[in-house]
Parts: C-alpha cells; structure tokens; sequence
C-alpha cells in the first residue's frame, strides 16, 4: 500500500502482507513501530500546513502480544477498510495496532466517526471469530482535534503525539526534578527576606491581596493554579490584554501594536507604581517557586499561557507545552524576550523542547540573572 509520503526500503523495514483476496498484487505495508510514530508525526506537519483533518484509530487486544496470526488475520480482515492513502502499523509493540485514515475532509466529526467505526468493526467480524473480535478494544482520534475555535482549553490528546511525549530518558526526568525541588527550597530561603518585604510593600501601596492566582496553561494543556506577587490594581478588565493577545498570535508587528519595538504590552494603566518595579526586575515571579515544588512548573522550561491566550493558538503552537513543564526562566527568557514575535518565541520553545537537557538547563539558568539585571525586554 503506497502512503502520503515517499519512502524507501531501508528507511521503512516495514513488514509486507500479501493479500490474494482476487488480486495478486494487491499488499498491504505494515510498520514497526518506530517507523509508524514517524508517519504520524509527519501526517501531524502536513495536516498543520494544510489544515485539512486526519483520523488516528487504535485496535488494542492483549492477543495481539501472545498471537502473531491474530495480526495477519487483522490485516487480511482490514484490507477492504483501508485506502491507499492510509497506512497502518504498530503504535505499541505486541500491544496496539494505529490507522491513519488521511483525508477525511470537512464531514462532521460525529459523523466520520460513526462510519470508521462501522466500516472497520464490519470487517473485523468478517475475518476473525467472535471471541477474537471482542477483544478488540477500539479508539478514534481526530487532527487537529477540535481545538481551534473550542470555547474552553483542556488537556490536549497525547494518543496523537506519542512521538512528543515518549520520553525514555527517566535518569534525566529525575535529575531534573531534584535540580528542581533543590533549587526551589534554596531560593525560598535566600530570598525569604526579599518576598517579606515585598509583602509588605504590596499590602501597603494597593488594595488587593499580595498574592495574584490566576488560572495558567501547562504541561500537555493541563491548567493549574499560577502564583505571583500581585502588580495590578484589584478588579481589573483583562479585555485590554485579550485583545492585543489576539493580535499578537495573528502576527501584528510590534509597532501596528503599539508597542514600538517590543512585543509586550508597555502601556498598561492597569499595572501599579510598585508593580511596574516588580515586573521589570521580574520580582513578581518569585513566588512561582511554590508552583515548582508542586510540579506544577519547573525551573527552566517555556512560560505558561493564560487560557485565553491558549485558545488562541494555531495547531503548531501547542506543541511548546508537550511533554514539557512551563519554567520560571527558559530559553526565550535569555535570548529573545520581548524583542522578538508570537512566532519566534514559540520556535525557541519548540527548540527547547528538541535539545532539552541538565546542561542546557544550567546554562539558561546562570544566563538568567544577567538577563534580568540588564531589564532587556522586560515589562
């Protein structure tokens, strides 16, 4: 079965299953599973390019880890179901079988749902016993999956990104979480004086409690409860902030924004005296350490959108929270900042996210205090 896109032999070591079925050369390509979480992650580029939707569906059976016919006989079964365009393989080793249905246009989801489930199951009973049939669990899964234009952010769906948030590397997931934890306590201790009188100075310029918390996107679309010493008057109107939120993931350049040469919001009157101070020495984030020793957050990582912001986004803008926390500082902190546009502070997320390790996280994290004694971009 030819796929979307070129390959060649060596790239695919896929496994071919030749199906008579009434024409001889008729086969059908099924592929390992490092190769098929590869053309997935491929078909999730091209959909997002192109914006037109594809469906990801599991077959899942514990028979599949104990019978190798079992798989054969799915694939006989499931000849007439897939096109050529299509392409099938494993998405877990002996566990899940995944099909990409590519192409599926604009029908509604419900619908599309509805017929692949149909098509399918029919000719899984037409090719296999009832009791192997009934062991057959079955998921469906659409991209771009109902995200843009939904009314409220959540959780996105990690079956669609098993490429994203795969992470094999526990030794360096530990370590981090140490460093985390580690760095958080010390920080809270050096500058327990420093958040006492910042307090104090909060409680007695403006009304308002010390603390803002606020409703903030996180690692894989989880929302959680973000900390920070409080730098705006009580009861503000946010739309100020949706509006040029909007505008700034549309692409506006900095200055059809207002904003001369930096991408932030300058002219805030909902920011106080002291606040206005906090924020351009970021020490209305200190409080965020609290949010770390939760894990909620770590301390190097991409900053995490309000959700409103999140709705906001195109389908490839998501991928800067898979599989990594939101951070205290991070790569846009010591780089780009303010300077530079929506785009470009996502890409350096992405990059981020792509070359993560402790030594980079180190290095980001002793590049930090210059950074914010230089107030470069900070507002």
């Amino acid at each position: 079965m030819s796929n979307v896109f070129p390959k060649t032999t060596a790239e695919l070591s896929a496994f071919r299953l030749h199906v008579s079925n009434g024409n001889p050369g008729s086969t059908i390509e099924f592929l390992t599973q490092e190769n098929f979480v590869r053309m997935l992650g491929l078909e999730r580029k091209r959909a997002e390019r192109s914006g037109r939707r594809f469906v990801l569906m599991l077959l899942q059976s514990k028979l599949l880890n104990s019978s190798d016919g079992l798989k054969g006989r799915m694939l006989t079964a499931l000849h007439g179901a897939i096109r050529d365009t299509d392409f099938i393989g494993w998405y877990e080793e002996r566990s899940a079988i995944g099909i990409v249905f590519t192409e599926i246009g604009n029908t509604e989801v419900k619908s599309v749902f509805m017929a692949l489930r149909t098509k399918v199951t029919s000719a899984l009973c037409a090719g296999l016993t009832p009791d192997e049939t009934d062991r057959i669990s079955m998921s469906i899964h659409l991209f771009p999956d109902g995200f843009e234009g939904s009314e409220e952010s959540g959780p996105v769906d990690e079956s669609l990104y098993p490429d994203l948030m795969r992470d094999s590397n526990m030794a360096a997931k530990v370590s981090k979480r140490v460093i985390d934890v580690a760095g958080s306590l010390l920080a809270m201790v050096v500058f327990c004086p420093v958040l006492a009188a910042i307090a104090l100075s909060i409680k007695l310029t403006s009304k308002g409690p010390v603390v803002f918390r606020q409703q903030r996107v996180g690692e894989d679309g989880r929302q959680f409860t973000f900390l920070k010493f409080r730098s705006m008057y009580e009861d503000n109107d946010p739309a100020i902030h949706k509006e040029y939120v909007r505008r700034l993931i549309a692409g506006s350049p900095a200055a059809e924004l207002g904003q001369g040469t930096v991408f932030k919001l300058t002219k805030d009157h909902r920011i106080t005296p002291l606040g206005k101070f906090l924020r351009k020495t970021s020490l209305d984030e200190l409080p965020q350490f609290v949010n770390v020793l939760r894990g909620e957050m770590s301390l190097v990582g991409p900053r995490p959108p309000v959700p409103y912001e999140y709705e906001c986004y195109k389908v490839w803008h998501r991928s800067r929270l898979f599989g990594v926390k939101p951070g205290l500082t991070g790569l846009w902190q010591v780089e780009g900042r303010s300077r530079v546009g929506f785009d470009d502070m996502v890409r350096l997320d992405l990059k981020y996210a792509r070359t993560r390790s402790l030594w980079l996280d180190i290095k980001i994290l002793f590049r930090t205090p210059a950074a914010i004694l230089s107030g470069d971009g900070a507002y």
